[in-house]
């Protein structure tokens, strides 16, 4: 059976948003109270599951940097209890909108959760992690079966991402796309995307002949034979944090398939800001799982 990385491993730290999975000669080392975002995903015969988790360096935090990781996990958690049968997905967007202002922070604009299925991550039935006149997705509703991947990022700044110089290195195959490359460099690297990620995001720094790899890819991309994943960040001196799990709607209980674990050190944040919100307060304070009663058969 199939299976292997369904998003590269990216660890994004303090201001960066998300994407930066650095080859060796782009490294840096992390230092005590870096906050870091760390992402990934692996799939078994094509369904994937993907996770992000937000840690600080040394496992204490405070002030906004604290503000920015409390906010997002109370999002991520009240996400998941609004996905159930018959709820609608800007129902999502609201509540995510409400966790973060309990700690002045805001959700970050263009990131949405997608339904996924086989072989396919990002399908067209969204959460959108903030609503804005420019950025809008149709409302659907909730279904026994449906899969998806939940991705809630918060920043204490704008909430605007923007590129940055880092290079990119997360990429993904476009299906509907054909081209007859020119060079030699762009055709072997071409020819192990089609072979090993024809569907899955991946990393060139996966890649055996890296050199060959930082070369190749710029043909693909200017023929969008395969879309990058820009490595976007906040202004400088702000914080973001993420968190990711795949979930599973059913017909009495949402399931958490992988990611969504206890915030780490939860202990070590300390905030000024509180959940003073008493729908969220009570949103929060459900469980997941409904607790069928079995019937003893009579004797």
């Amino acid at each position: 059976m199939e299976r292997g990385i369904a998003f590269p491993t990216c660890l994004s730290v303090n201001e960066v948003i998300g994407h930066m999975s650095p080859c060796a000669d782009d490294s840096e080392k992390l230092k005590n109270e870096d906050l870091v975002k760390i992402e990934l995903g692996a799939h078994i015969d094509g369904f994937a599951a993907q996770a992000a988790h937000t840690i600080v360096v040394g496992g204490k935090s405070s002030g906004r940097q604290a503000d920015a990781v409390l906010a997002a996990n109370a999002a991520f958690r009240a996400a998941i209890r609004t996905i159930k049968v018959g709820a609608l997905n800007q129902t999502v967007t609201s509540n995510i909108a409400t966790a973060c202002e309990q700690f002045d922070c805001k959700p970050v604009q263009g990131v949405l959760s997608h339904k996924t299925k086989k072989h396919l991550i990002d399908g067209n039935e969204v959460i959108i992690n903030l609503e804005t006149p420019e950025q809008r997705v149709e409302d659907w509703e909730f279904a026994p079966g449906d899969v998806i991947s939940l991705d809630v990022i918060v920043s204490t700044g704008e909430g605007m991402g923007r590129e940055t110089e880092f290079r990119t290195t997360v990429y993904k195959r476009e299906m509907d796309m054909q081209y007859s490359l020119k060079s030699k460099s762009a055709r072997e690297f071409f020819a192990v995307v089609n072979n090993k990620y024809p569907t899955l995001p991946f990393s060139i720094r996966g890649f055996e002949n890296l050199t060959g790899a930082k070369v190749g890819v710029k043909e693909c991309v200017e023929h969008d034979l395969i879309m990058g994943y820009p490595v976007l960040s906040e202004k400088s001196g702000e914080f973001v944090a993420q968190f990711k799990g795949t979930v599973v709607v059913q017909p009495k209980s949402t399931a958490i398939l992988c990611g969504g674990r206890a915030l780490v050190g939860e202990d070590g944040f300390k905030s000024e800001h509180s959940i003073k919100d008493e729908e969220l307060t009570k949103l929060l304070a459900q469980d997941l799982w409904k607790e069928e009663k079995v019937k003893k058969a009579k004797k």
